[in-house]
């Protein structure tokens, strides 16, 4: 799946992160970052838009 964009979930959601980190949030709806170029990740802060993704 070539994903360039976040995953939208209804909250309020708790996300555990690879080292075990849990984070939360209590909005309505969140958007995830697929792109990993997010400086608040696990949240997307729509880095993606910046430039184009390196094709793989």
């Amino acid at each position: 799946m070539d994903r360039t964009g976040p995953i939208l979930v209804d909250g309020p959601v708790e996300v555990e992160l690879e080292d075990g980190t849990v984070v939360s949030s209590d909005r309505f709806r969140v958007a995830l970052c697929t792109c990993r170029r997010s400086k608040r990740f696990p949240w997307c802060d729509t880095s993606h838009r910046r430039r184009a993704r390196a094709p793989e």
